[in-house]
């Protein structure tokens, strides 16, 4: 059984949006008149730890243009801090506080409660404020799937067993994210939303998804920017987690051609993105010359 802890706490406010010092450092961010870019992380600027070609420049030519960035990533298996310090030796310019990440978005929502944590041991540094523990917990939080053993010991017939207890005991749904699937340099590979619509399935308890697409996530990356949702543009590969979510508030949604992205889940999804780009190294471009 999981003893029960306290997710490492530190002194910084539980807040996904930016720090003061993150505006400091960006005078973009006062470029109001400038759209603002949210963009996906993996699949979109990068596969697996390799930047895309030209994804590196295209993120250098926004900023240049004066547009105000957030990086949102529904990834699971690696902390914020460790992302971000992958992201700037691939080349990108970015600072810690202009990545918002799916697991510090479960801490702001559920500080303080106690959580059964089915996820990867990366990211339990940003579970800070959570209670985590095996037995008499208030919600059960599922996280992603990584192409390492340890997935097996997170998601094993037993941990699942046990979350299929609390939640008949009243306890809660919760995921990062609910994607079927996701893309490495060695395929397709099967994601946690297949666990997470099972245990819906047989508790009758429906996940709240605290990632992307959530309304509430997509809120925050807006008030990060200070976007106004018609003048806000999301890129991603996913067309339904990242342009059907954000497109739900009014945003623009860009999908690429890279990652996750296919011909057929286009044509079926029901989504209509705003553009349906080669790869994000034609995103300056084309925002140039169709940016409203």
């Amino acid at each position: 059984m999981l003893a029960a802890r306290t997710a490492r706490a530190g002194e910084a406010q539980l807040d996904l949006g930016p720090r003061d010092g993150d505006r400091t450092r960006d005078p973009n961010r006062l470029a109001l008149h400038v759209p603002a870019i949210l963009l996906d992380v993996d699949g979109c600027l990068h596969l697996t730890g390799t930047p895309y070609p030209g994804a590196v420049e295209a993120v250098a030519r926004l900023r240049e243009a004066g547009h105000r960035l957030r990086f949102v990533t529904n990834n699971t298996i690696r902390s914020a801090a460790t992302l971000a310090g992958e992201l700037r030796k691939e080349g990108f310019d970015l600072a810690d506080d202009e990545l918002q990440t799916a697991p510090r978005a479960a801490a702001h929502a559920l500080a303080g409660r106690r959580v059964l944590a089915l996820t990867m041991p990366a990211i339990v540094e940003d579970l800070e404020g959570i209670v985590l523990t095996g037995e008499e917990v208030d919600a059960v939080l599922f996280g992603g799937a990584d192409d390492l053993p340890e997935t097996n010991r997170v998601f094993s017939y037993m941990n699942l067993a046990r979350a299929f207890a609390e939640l008949q005991a009243g306890a809660e749904l919760y995921c990062l994210h609910k994607n079927r699937w996701w893309q490495t340099e060695r395929g397709s590979l099967l994601d946690s939303g297949s666990f997470v619509a099972g245990l819906e399935y047989a508790s009758g308890v429906e996940a709240h998804v605290l990632g992307k697409p959530s309304g509430a996530y997509f809120q925050a990356a807006l008030e990060a920017v200070d976007g106004e949702p018609a003048r806000t543009y999301m890129v991603g590969d996913d067309v339904e987690a990242d342009v059907g979510g954000a497109q739900a508030l009014g945003m623009h949604g860009v999908l690429v051609r890279t990652g996750k992205f296919r011909d057929a889940w286009l044509e079926s999804s029901g989504v209509k993105p705003d553009a349906v780009l080669d790869s994000v190294a034609d995103l300056p471009q084309w925002l140039e010359e169709n940016a409203e």
